[in-house]
């Protein structure tokens, strides 16, 4: 369980950095994607942009 905990806050820290990067290419700002303002503080939950991002990932894995 401790893993998975690791693996979450991991994955949370990367999508907070890459998200900058992923704006600029239009990522972020698709249906389904959550912003937020919670406690003096901004926050965003990319629902859709990680599904499309998964998508993508198996595609690239399957033709690999």
């Amino acid at each position: 369980m401790f893993r998975w905990l690791i693996v979450i806050f991991l994955s949370l820290l990367l999508i907070n950095w890459v998200s900058p990067l992923l704006g600029r290419l239009g990522f972020g700002k698709l249906p389904g994607d959550f912003r937020f303002r919670l406690f003096g503080r901004e926050w965003f939950i990319p629902l859709t942009t990680t599904v499309m991002l998964s998508v993508v990932a198996a595609v690239v894995a399957t033709l690999v």
